[in-house]
């Protein structure tokens, strides 16, 4: 197709601004981009984006020399716009649509014909379709810093491909591109790497497309660019860049240790080329303050219902502070007590409340995630017991019947984890809290529960490949885990190191608070004699063990409180557990924990004072 082939093109400039008009040039740009001429007379924008330096560096320049020059001056037709005095040829489409509109811009689908057709459709494009975010590796491409020697100076993005024969086309399926590693590297990679080249090479020279945003890590930082054209197969002297895309690279990096959790885990991905796209609002916003994000969104058309995506990746997550109404509904003696819980669960991501039987601990659990996370929606509980294993946990492969053929087959198959996790971290979700209640964590294998999890536990800003699936995975900031640990069942010092290290542990237990006074509480909230309280402490009095005494949850349900409730809750709960606590060591559990042992043992109320013998008359 000739430049007198391709249609006259049109930009919009927005908020019923007038509109620019260009052409596309067959010639081609240093870099491989197809230029486009911008016609004489096309309006531009007077304001630029303040990001607009930081994102387009080499369209900012562009722009002010044609404004130095003359070429883009005050406009006589439309006031309060710039006019273009000549024809300009600009190094592509998109750098075309951000020089005249003074912000970032792409250009394939900014440009359209009188019919709405986007400049991208001739570009071999049936769509523009959303783009994509991508990490590029090239710190380390056999020993040298491309990045740093080649990208950033002259403006690429490459991928070795060293024994991929000349002729790779752009688009190739991926068995196209599976057919052609199985050839070109037989007996020069392994089968994971076959596989890996599989992926990279499909997504180089099929997915990416101009327009798409490109990250690379050199030095601690991060580089962000966008691709510009389409890719191009040359014979680099070293083979270390044999497919490049041309890119326009912003001129300042970030330093990796400042970057948002949720980017850090995608970019720790161990492969040569990463999709980004789940991320890409955090990146466009790396950089700029939410005024010069709201400043760009006014430069551009746009919904102005639809929140501009880099401020909503931008929201905070937050655990709201506990209150004292919360207190008083749990009847916690202080509020400051559930601030310190919500703090260590802030802090630490994971937390196990820990105690004898009948402390509440699920229940203080359900009841605090609920309100930290706004909701039941945002909470799932899952019970641990010894024959729970990974594959329950977070995934693998379980029988499932095929609704159509009735016939069953191993499929993979998502557990609670895997399940809250991708609640979690979808688009919207992540800045909402999600919790996940673990009952009774210490009575399943924990290492072989967690698997490659435990280590995602303590480093929140990784990701992992997964056993069944190869997918890479990391928790999402916004998971927070809820263990609870029945002290009588198995005892606290048997935890081992490492899930001490990624927990932090809260005592419920009848000797301290909020524990040892809520029955109490509680009666009195009932407006019930404080008897059961009483009986409760001085059974505990009698238990030396810490782990096995008495919660007050036994006496805190309605039965308890009909006739004849507490010597049968007394006599068919409390007692045998502690008669399986003594087993084998002769004591007389009734003798030592009976009601009317017990009631013995309480202090007496005093006996009202005998009214005085009358006196007889003398």
């Amino acid at each position: 197709m000739t430049a007198d082939e391709y249609p006259e093109f049109r930009l919009h400039l927005p908020k019923g601004g007038p509109v620019a008009r260009g052409q596309l040039s067959t010639d081609r740009g240093a870099r491989g981009s197809q230029k486009f001429v911008v016609s004489a007379g096309s309006p531009a924008r007077a304001q630029e984006a303040p990001s607009f330096e930081i994102r387009k560096p080499p369209s900012f320049r562009e722009r002010r020399q044609l404004i130095a020059d003359g070429s883009i001056r005050e406009s006589s037709r439309w006031p309060g716009y710039l006019e273009a005095s000549r024809d300009i040829e600009c190094s592509s489409p998109s750098a075309a649509a951000e020089i005249l509109m003074g912000c970032s811009t792409n250009g394939l689908g900014a440009w359209k014909t009188a019919e709405g057709q986007p400049l991208a459709k001739y570009l071999g494009q049936q769509s523009p379709g959303p783009n994509r975010a991508w990490l590029v590796r090239g710190s380390n491409v056999t020993g040298l810093d491309l990045v740093q020697r080649m990208w950033r100076p002259e403006g690429l993005v490459t991928l070795a491909a060293s024994r991929l024969r000349q002729g790779a086309e752009a688009g190739s399926s991926k068995e196209q591109v599976r057919t052609l590693v199985q050839e070109d590297y037989e007996s020069t990679a392994t089968y994971s790497q076959k596989q890996d080249l599989v992926e990279e090479l499909h997504a180089f020279l099929s997915r990416m497309k101009p327009g798409d945003t490109v990250c690379t890590i050199s030095g601690g930082r991060l580089y962000v660019g966008e691709i510009t054209g389409e890719v191009e197969q040359a014979e680099s002297e070293d083979h270390r860049s044999n497919l490049r895309r041309p890119v326009t690279w912003q001129d300042a990096g970030y330093a990796y240790d400042e970057l948002p959790e949720e980017l850090q885990q995608r970019l720790s991905i161990q492969h040569d080329v990463v999709e980004l796209t789940t991320v890409q609002a955090v990146i466009d916003g790396l950089g700029l303050t939410d005024e010069e994000l709201a400043d760009e969104a006014e430069a551009i058309e746009r919904d102005p219902s639809v929140e501009i995506p880099a401020l909503t990746a931008r929201r905070e997550l937050e655990l709201p502070e506990p209150t004292d109404e919360l207190a008083a509904e749990l009847l916690v003696h202080k509020t400051d007590w559930l601030r310190e819980v919500r703090d260590l669960l802030w802090d630490d991501r994971q937390l196990v409340l820990y105690g004898p039987p009948g402390t509440g601990k699920t229940y203080l659990a359900l009841k605090l995630a609920e309100f930290l996370g706004g909701g039941p929606e945002q909470v799932k509980l899952v019970q641990f017991h010894p024959s729970y294993a990974y594959e329950d946990f977070f995934e693998g492969f379980r029988p499932q019947e095929d609704p159509e053929t009735r016939e069953v087959a191993f499929r993979l198959t998502a557990g609670p984890l895997r399940e809250l996790a991708d609640l979690a971290s979808r688009e919207g979700n992540r800045h909402l809290p999600h919790f996940l209640i673990i009952d009774e964590i210490n009575r399943a294998n924990l290492a072989k529960v967690f698997g490659e999890l435990y280590f995602l536990l303590e480093y929140r800003n990784k990701s992992v490949r997964l056993t069944y699936s190869g997918d890479d995975f990391a928790l999402p900031p916004n998971l927070f885990v809820i263990g609870t640990m029945n002290t009588a069942d198995r005892s606290i010092a048997l935890v081992d190191a490492a899930m001490r290290r990624r927990f932090a542990f809260v005592e419920l237990s009848p000797r301290t608070e909020p524990t040892s006074g809520l029955l109490q509480r509680w009666l009195e909230s009932q407006k019930r004699d404080s008897e059961p309280a009483e009986l409760l402490d001085a059974l505990n009095a009698r238990i030396d063990d810490a782990d096995f005494r008495i919660g007050p949850s036994y006496l805190m349900k309605k039965g308890v409180y009909r006739e004849g409730g507490l010597e049968r809750t007394w006599r068919t709960k409390i007692l045998p557990l502690l008669e399986e606590h003594h087993y084998g060591e002769g004591i007389d559990i009734e003798k030592r924990y009976g009601l009317a042992a017990l009631r013995r043992s309480l202090p007496q109320p005093p006996e009202p004072d005998a009214e005085p013998d009358p006196v007889s008359p003398a």
